[in-house]
Parts: structure tokens; C-alpha cells; sequence
């Protein structure tokens, strides 16, 4: 994997792949930067990522999948992604700053777009509302949240409680609050058998205003 732009996020997120066994080149124009690395992603160079040759002398074109984690360079962003796109690379994922950035990145040939900053805000405001301790959104309308189930499920099997016709949303998973056999339990699927207890974690899935609902609950 090629990961263009070694900052905080392109570094952080080089450094993980490379942790998980991931194969990764780290390209960056900032010779400082990519000294500085060395020792920590394994393979990583200075180059102007805009300039098609210089991928193309790294070997860039043979890589499956890259990423564009440049930060405030915008220009460099898009042009950059517009060229791994004409090279042929089959998934491009490209960090952005906005969502007019998001926009042209699409256009211009990024398959995956994130905006980190963008993302992490809405985790924390989710997380800093109601009883939600954890929060994905996992599509535009779609999220999994952590929570305790509310007073009206407790106690009753889950195919008694009517999740889905009245809050539209299904439990998948549940963590006992109380130990089992000496031990703390994790996480395991739910059944339409299921009992929750108050203390209870649930995992929830369903539309991002049904699940924020169903949270509000007490």
C-alpha cells in the first residue's frame, strides 16, 4: 500500500499498517519529515507526488491500493489523486478538509473519501449526548451505537420487546453486566431469546435518528 502525506494522520495511519503486517511505501516531499520516520515505516521516501514520473520511478503504478493523506495542501491533494487515477491504481482513499474537498476528490478519481476532523466531531457531540458511550457511523444514514438498554426492554425476551416497530432499530450484540462464573463476559451475539438486565451493554444498529432515539430512552 502507498500512503502519499506523512503527517499526523498519513504517519499514524502508515505506522498502524505497517504494526498489522501491511506492506507499506510512505512517500512525502518533506525531507525532515521522512528522515525523522525512518526506523518507523520501513519504506519511505522524498517526492513530489504531483509530478507523474516521480510515481512512476517509485513504482507507485504497481501498488493495489493508495492513499492521499496530504493535509492543507489542497492542490496537491486533488492533483495528486487525479494522477494515482491515471495510473491505474484500483482504490484510491484520500483524506479531506471539506466538503467541497470531498467533492472534487470524488470527481477526480478517489474511490474512498474520509475527513477525519469531520468524523471525529460528530463521534464526540454523539458521545457528549444522551446515553450513548460509543458511537460509528457506518453509511450516511446508518450507525452501530453502544448503550444500556432502557427500562422498557429489560427483563423481557428481545422478540417481546418490538424493537424494530417501535424504535426501528435491532439489538446485535450483548455484553452481561454481571460476571459470569468468576469472569467478565464480552461482548456476544444477541438471539431473539435474549434477556437484557439493567447494567447491560447492547451493541444497536439501525437509521442514525432511530438509534439516536432509542438512546434518548430512559
Amino acid at each position: 500500500m502507498v500512503v502519499i502525506g506523512l503527517g499526523r494522520f498519513g504517519s499514524a495511519l502508515a505506522r498502524e499498517l505497517v504494526n498489522r503486517g501491511t506492506e507499506v511505501l510512505g512517500i512525502d516531499n518533506r525531507p525532515k519529515l521522512v528522515q525523522s520516520l525512518v526506523g518507523q515505516i520501513p519504506h519511505v521516501t522524498t517526492a513530489d507526488s504531483t509530478d507523474i514520473e516521480a510515481l512512476r520511478q517509485l513504482g507507485v503504478a504497481d501498488f493495489h491500493r493508495a492513499v492521499v493523506a496530504i493535509g492543507t495542501d489542497i492542490q496537491a491533494s486533488i492533483l495528486t489523486t487525479s494522477l494515482l487515477s491515471d495510473l491505474g491504481i484500483p482504490d484510491i482513499w484520500a483524506k479531506a478538509i471539506s466538503a467541497q474537498h470531498s467533492n472534487i476528490l470524488t470527481r477526480v478519481g478517489a474511490h474512498h473519501v474520509v475527513a477525519p476532523e469531520h468524523d471525529m466531531g460528530e463521534r464526540v457531540a454523539h458521545l457528549l449526548t444522551g446515553r450513548i458511550l460509543d458511537y460509528v457511523e457506518v453509511d450516511a444514514d446508518f450507525a452501530v451505537i453502544k448503550t444500556k438498554p432502557p427500562r422498557d426492554v429489560v427483563g423481557v425476551p428481545l422478540r417481546e420487546s418490538r424493537l424494530r416497530s417501535r424504535w426501528g432499530v435491532t439489538v446485535v450484540a450483548v455484553k452481561p453486566q454481571a460476571a459470569i462464573g468468576g469472569q467478565q463476559p464480552g461482548f456476544t451475539h444477541a438471539t431473539p431469546d435474549t434477556v437484557l438486565t439493567y447494567g447491560d451493554l447492547i451493541l444497536v444498529v439501525g437509521a442514525i435518528d432511530n438509534v439516536e432515539r432509542f438512546a434518548a430512552t430512559e
